[in-house]
């Protein structure tokens, strides 16, 4: 079997087995609530976040309040998703920073995304992915570890694993396959306890036990 054939037959199986939406995990109506909450999910779980952002966003319910936010006050409110400092920190910095420099919108690009207080690439491509459409590859802790598990990757650096899955992945599967490969990754290939003999890609795993050929 070639690279290629069985790259495709991988994403059909991921396509048959998880959904092909793209729907996003975390909860979101505006834009910049979208990238507050993927600034609150390092290191932390989407299901946590949501429960936090539930009643944060009802709290601040406009930009200019999360910009006017107190610092300790708003550290209290994000505590639970840890690193609550630095993150509150960022939260109010790119707030000021979208409201008095971007115009009080969301930029679309990367570069400008990626110029706002602890915003990375990855949290740039969710932003762009979800909100504009546009097709981008995020890499998070599990696009990283399954990706390389599976061979299509063989790199810790999640930009240089990005720009490899974006030659490897057809654009219409790339944020698709970050949100499969979460789903994988919490219920298959579990990162302490993967269920190798349960998986579906075992015979195209690179690390599945069983050689590609």
């Amino acid at each position: 079997m070639t690279e290629k054939k069985r790259t495709e037959k991988i994403l059909s199986l991921l396509d048959e087995h998880y959904p092909v939406d793209e729907k996003c995990y975390l909860n979101y109506e505006e834009p910049y609530q979208l990238l507050f909450s993927t600034i609150l999910s390092a290191q932390c779980t989407d299901d946590r976040v949501n429960a936090v952002t539930e009643t944060l966003y009802k709290k601040y319910p406009t930009l200019e309040s999360f910009a006017e936010a107190d610092l300790a006050e708003l550290i209290e409110d994000v505590r639970s998703t840890g690193y609550f400092t630095a993150k509150a920190k960022n939260i109010i910095g790119s707030a000021q920073k979208i409201l008095n420099e971007f115009g009080g919108a969301v930029p679309g690009d990367i570069e400008r995304l990626t110029s706002l207080p602890g915003v990375g690439r990855k949290t740039a491509n969710v932003v762009r992915g979800h909100v504009f459409g546009a097709p981008s590859v995020v890499v998070d802790t599990h696009v990283k570890r399954i990706s390389n598990l599976l061979g299509f990757v063989d790199s810790d650096d999640p930009v240089k694993i990005e720009f490899e899955l974006m030659k490897i992945l057809p654009e219409d599967h790339w944020i698709r396959y970050n949100l499969q490969v979460i789903t994988h990754g919490r219920t298959i290939c579990v990162a302490r306890r993967p269920k190798c003999g349960d998986c579906f890609l075992n015979g195209l795993c690179a690390a599945g036990g069983k050689p590609v050929s």
